[in-house]
């Protein structure tokens, strides 16, 4: 029977990619912590109702190194995942327009201006409906940007020598070529419910990256080099990026208990199975960011579709 709860609540911050795989990061009585997401575990839950919460700043040390801190009144999120007041002490904020802030106040907290610095990446991603965008990424986060974006087929196609250098490619290659610098969580997700054929995004993938790499002789900039890199996808994303029989989660995860075992995990997208079920069932854990949950014995309800599909 699935119903025992725990006394303590955590919140989620959102899966992050490391060494050592995925995990799912949350802030609980004893800070801030990290669950490791294994093929086969269970994730058992409740979801506390209300809206979402503040996930706090960081605040940027060095090319490497940036602490995280909580939000110091527990505020609902106002714009995204920050209340007003967080949003405007990021230091990430100013990651954004730090190509176009050429002003007296365009002064960089010194961590920031060091983890800027450092060599960054331009990347072309494709996912599983065979939609591309162009993206950045710091020499730290190389690998786990593109993990925790969710893309089923990637390539570096640039190489530059700071932070700054690579959003002004970034903006030029997204206008030059109408290459979105976005694509949204809900649209990653649901194509993962049909992904396309491997050879087939990778075929899209290389044509996307190849005019970009195209476009870039063009550029008159200096500090950069063009690349031809491949990113390798992790192994736990294999099985959601097949083409296979899976459905569509069907509870909302913004609220009630819930009884997850991973299958395979892309991103924050993963596939799992119920304990009432043999089926795959598809869902975004990145719903959970910024909610509050109540880990315990808890079962997701029997799915409305179960005698359709047994």
């Amino acid at each position: 029977m699935c119903s025992r709860r725990s006394e303590h609540t955590v919140l989620i911050r959102g899966i992050s990619y490391g060494a050592a795989g995925p995990s799912l990061d949350f802030t609980g009585v004893e800070g801030n912590a990290a669950l490791q997401l294994r093929a086969g575990d269970w994730l058992r839950f409740s979801v506390e109702g209300g809206p979402r919460r503040c996930l706090g700043i960081f605040t940027v040390l060095g090319p490497t190194t940036a602490e995280h801190h909580p939000c110091a009144g527990a505020a609902p999120a106002a714009r995204g995942y920050q209340c007003g007041s967080c949003f405007a002490r990021d230091d990430f904020r100013l990651v954004h327009n730090v190509h176009r802030d050429t002003g007296p106040g365009a002064a960089l907290p010194p961590g920031l201006a060091s983890y800027l610095s450092q060599e960054h990446w331009l990347y072309i991603a494709t996912f599983a409906d065979g939609s591309s965008k162009v993206g950045t990424a710091s020499s730290r986060s190389k690998f786990s940007r593109l993990a925790e974006q969710g893309a089923v087929v990637a390539c570096y196609v640039a190489a530059a020598q700071d932070g700054r250098i690579v959003r002004i490619l970034e903006d030029a290659v997204s206008g030059g070529l109408s290459l979105t610098q976005r694509i949204r969580a809900a649209v990653k997700s649901a194509a993962l419910l049909a992904p396309r054929p491997d050879h087939e995004l990778s075929s899209i993938n290389d044509r996307q990256a190849g005019a970009v790499r195209e476009f870039l002789k063009s550029v008159n900039l200096a500090g950069f080099r063009i690349v031809d890199e491949e990113w390798k996808r992790p192994s736990f994303g294999a099985a959601l990026c097949r083409p296979g029989t899976r459905y569509a989660y069907p509870q909302a995860l913004e609220s009630g208990a819930h009884g997850l075992q991973l299958v395979s995990l892309l991103g924050s997208c993963a596939l799992v199975r119920l304990d009432a079920s043999d089926a795959d069932f598809l869902l975004d854990l990145g719903r959970l960011k910024g909610r509050t949950i109540r880990p315990g014995n808890f079962c997701s309800a029997a799915p409305a579709l179960q005698e359709r599909l047994f």
